[in-house]
């Protein structure tokens, strides 16, 4: 006798991939879409393409900016504490805060979704943090593509990839090329580890300390879960308004490689970066990893963010005013070293 299953012929759904549950997921993540939609957006959730129609009476010689970026292996977390609406704000804010550091504000968002088994209330979670990314940095989530890849994922596992389109005036591009001398290091500071070096991060928590994601450490106030899934910071409403009224010469998104690999990136020739180490709060996480995991300091620096997400290099005769306008937005700002002239590289000096 053959199996009832073959009699009827087989099914995609018999294959791994519920069509019925993405049309519910589609329909449970609507609402989350639209609340991010901004002027500019001329399609609705359903399309085969988001259409935006840039206003090009705001510009003279508007340049797109793009970037693409995931959220690594922090997923393997929040597959560990089944939490899913934060890591959405963590694929934005790493492609927002990207294209930011050319000058760009962000237009809009697109996200890729591929997972192992369609769970529509899983998926709409996920959305939902995506959409409060969106919200916190001004952009439409134009749109997305969500896969089901049954044999490919394990059933319980996803992953995030996104894609952030932005526009600057072309002479107000921030490529660091003025950068000079005498210049001062600002930093604003991260929530916590953001999206980078997880790898190490997660060997140390759970292999090394043998923790947990529901274990409280009294040295972090809160639990593995909710240290390890604190979101990735978005400065986008922050730095944006700075740019239109001071000299900012130079952003800096610290991300995997530290300030030691992403300050030079802006950097000029002949021109090196000087960090004073100590002259911000490191977050508690950070002395949590290097004492735990015997990790070098230079290891450290060059891995982790260390309490600061973004740099800006300003002019000297700025620094005051920069420092008072972010104070004035109820920012943090520390003065974490300066500009000399040298090889492209970041020198620490206590």
């Amino acid at each position: 006798m053959m199996p009832e299953q073959e009699k009827e012929g087989l099914t995609y759904a018999a294959a791994g991939v519920d069509i019925d549950a993405g049309n519910r997921a589609v329909e449970l993540i609507k609402d989350h879409v639209r609340s991010t939609f901004r002027p500019g957006v001329l399609t609705d959730i359903g399309g085969f393409g988001g259409l935006f129609a840039l206003d090009l009476s705001r510009y003279r010689q508007p340049v797109l900016v793009a970037g693409t970026d995931g959220v690594g292996t922090k997923l393997a977390v929040a597959f560990m504490a089944d939490k899913h609406d934060t890591v959405g704000i963590d694929a934005v804010a790493m492609c927002v805060n990207d294209i930011l550091v050319q000058g760009a504000e962000p237009l809009f968002f697109l996200d890729y979704l591929a997972c192992g088994r369609l769970v529509p209330e899983k998926v709409a979670q996920i959305v939902a943090g995506i959409a409060e990314g969106c919200r916190q940095a001004g952009c439409a989530l134009l749109g997305g593509e969500t896969a089901e890849m049954p044999g490919f994922y394990g059933p319980d596992e996803y992953d995030i990839a996104g894609f952030a389109v932005g526009v600057v005036e072309k002479d107000r591009l921030i490529d660091g090329s003025r950068i000079e001398p005498g210049d001062v290091l600002l930093g604003l500071p991260s929530s916590g580890l953001h999206s980078n070096g997880y790898s190490l991060a997660r060997k140390i928590f759970f292999e090394v300390a043998g923790l947990q994601v529901d274990d409280y450490v009294s040295e972090l106030g809160c639990t593995v879960a909710e240290e390890l899934l604190k979101p990735t910071r978005i400065y986008v409403k922050t730095v944006l308004p700075l740019l239109e009224r001071y000299d900012v010469r130079g952003l800096a998104h610290i991300t995997g490689g530290g300030l030691t690999e992403n300050i030079p990136r802006i950097l000029p020739p002949g021109t090196a970066a000087v960090v004073c180490p100590g002259s911000w709060p490191e977050p508690p996480v950070f002395a949590f990893l290097r004492e735990r995991g015997r990790v070098a300091e230079r290891e450290m620096r060059r891995t982790f963010n260390l309490g600061i997400g973004m740099v800006l290099v300003v002019a000297a005769r700025e620094r005051e005013k920069v420092v008072a306008a972010l104070r004035e937005m109820g920012e943090e700002v520390y003065e974490i070293g300066w500009i000399e002239e040298g090889e492209r590289k970041v020198i620490y000096r206590e």
